[in-house]
Order: structure tokens, then C-alpha cells, then sequence
């Protein structure tokens, strides 16, 4: 059993990594969710770079974190489909798929991402 939420947390993204992993074709959105901020990548693991990344401390994010969070789902699926890329693994990083990370996910598809 886990001591702290972080430890759990860890356990969780371990194992959720075990089992996933992006390519060049079909990278991986891992999703990072601070207290304040919401970070997402697209990320190539087999050459081990970022193909493409969006930040909800960028410009032009505003309103209530949930509305934020979809908003940068979109961006971030403007972003890849100009990067060439249509179809992800989604990696939510030990987080529960609830509130801003679900957000993020549904504004992604929305944008045209597949996953």
C-alpha cells in the first residue's frame, strides 16, 4: 500500500507505462497536472523527442480550470495535425481520468485527435 498520494501516484504511472508506449506514427500524449498549471506532449519514445507540447501558462487561457483544460486539448490537436500526426496513446500519468485531464483528453478529440 502506498504511504503518500505521490507514491501511489508513482506505482500507478509505472504500470500505466509498462504497457504503452508512443511512436513515431502514434506518439504519446503524457499529461502533467500541477496545482495550478496543466502541461501535455506529444512524445516519440522510440528517439525519445517531444513532437509537440502546449501549457496552460501560454497566452490566451482564461476562465475556470476545466474550460481551460479543454481548450488546450484543442490546441494541442491543432498542433500535432500540424505536425502530421492524427492518431496518439494517451498517458495520463498515474492521474485519475477525471476533471482536467478528462477535459484535456475530450478537447483533444474533439480537435481531431484519435485515441
Amino acid at each position: 500500500m502506498a504511504k503518500t498520494k505521490i507514491d501511489r501516484r508513482t506505482r500507478i504511472k509505472r504500470a500505466i507505462r509498462g504497457k504503452l508506449g508512443g511512436t513515431a506514427e502514434r506518439p504519446r500524449v503524457s499529461v502533467f497536472r500541477s496545482n495550478r498549471y496543466l502541461y501535455a506532449q506529444l512524445i516519440d519514445d522510440a528517439s525519445g523527442h517531444t513532437l509537440a507540447a502546449v501549457s496552460t501558462r501560454e497566452d490566451g487561457f482564461e476562465g475556470a480550470p476545466v474550460e481551460i483544460s479543454k481548450a488546450a486539448g484543442l490546441k494541442l490537436a491543432e498542433r500535432a495535425t500540424a505536425a502530421g500526426i492524427t492518431a496518439v496513446v494517451f498517458d495520463r500519468n498515474g492521474y485519475r481520468y477525471h476533471g482536467r485531464v478528462r477535459a484535456l483528453a475530450e478537447g483533444a478529440r474533439e480537435g481531431g485527435l484519435l485515441f
